[in-house]
C-alpha cells in the first residue's frame, strides 16, 4: 500500500480572488465584480473536482502568499513565494523530487478529475505530461521522477510561446500531451465558454467562501 510520503502530489496554482486585482483584462469588459466572482466560482469548482480524486496529496499554493491561510478543507496550503510562473513552479518540483508532482493553474473552467486522473496515467509511461491551452500556454504540467535541470529556461509567460519554449527543455524526455482547454481570463474567451445562465449567476451569485 502506498503511503503519503510515496502519493502522487497535486497542487493548484491560484491567485486568491480580491475585488479590482487579478482578471484585469475580462474586468475591463464585465467589471469588476463579476470578474471577481468568475474567479471564485472557478477555483472553488476545481477544488471541489479535486477532492474527487483517491490516492493523491492535494496542495493548493496561492499568491499573495499571506493568504495561504484561507480556509481550504483537504488541502495543504502554502504560498507561491518570490520569482516568476517558472521560478514558484520550480520551486514546488524541487520540494518532491522522486514522485509524480502535477502543478495545474485556476483560470480553466472545464478541468475535471477524469483530466487529472488521465494526467497520472499518462506519467506512469511518460517522463512528462501538459495539458495545452488554446492561447498557447498550457493548464497543467505534470512531471515523474527523471526532470531536465531547468524544465523552464527562457519560457516566455504570457505568451503564445509558453508551451513550445517549454517543451525545448525536454528534448529526452518522453512527453504526453492532455486534451487542449482554454484559458478563460479575457472578454473573448468569456463569451465562448460561459453560457448566458452562467454569466448571469456570475454577476448575481453572492460571495461565498472558497472552500
Amino acid at each position: 500500500m502506498a503511503t503519503r510520503v510515496s502519493l502522487p502530489v497535486i497542487v493548484v496554482f491560484s491567485r486568491i480572488p480580491r475585488l479590482g486585482v487579478g482578471k484585469r483584462r475580462l474586468a475591463r469588459t464585465v467589471g469588476d465584480r463579476a470578474a471577481w466572482r468568475l474567479s471564485r466560482i472557478m477555483l472553488s469548482g476545481l477544488l471541489r473536482e479535486m477532492r474527487r480524486l483517491r490516492g493523491v496529496v492535494r496542495h493548493l499554493a496561492v499568491t499573495p502568499d499571506h493568504h495561504a491561510r484561507l480556509a481550504a478543507p483537504g488541502f495543504i496550503r502554502t504560498g507561491q513565494g518570490r520569482g516568476d510562473l517558472g521560478a514558484r513552479m520550480l520551486r514546488v518540483f524541487r520540494r518532491h523530487p522522486r514522485r509524480p508532482v502535477i502543478i495545474i493553474g485556476s483560470d480553466i473552467p472545464g478541468i475535471t478529475a477524469a483530466d487529472l486522473r488521465s494526467a497520472l496515467r499518462r506519467l506512469r509511461g511518460a517522463q512528462a505530461v501538459f495539458g495545452p491551452a488554446t492561447d498557447g500556454g498550457y493548464w497543467l504540467i505534470g512531471l515523474a521522477g527523471r526532470r531536465p535541470a531547468a524544465p523552464f529556461r527562457d519560457v516566455r509567460w504570457s505568451s503564445p510561446h509558453a508551451l513550445a519554449d517549454t517543451l525545448r527543455n525536454f528534448p529526452r524526455h518522453r512527453v504526453a500531451l492532455l486534451r487542449p482547454l482554454t484559458d478563460l481570463d479575457d472578454a473573448d474567451s468569456f463569451g465562448v465558454h460561459a453560457r448566458p445562465a452562467a454569466s448571469r449567476a456570475i454577476r448575481q451569485a453572492p460571495a461565498r467562501r472558497i472552500s
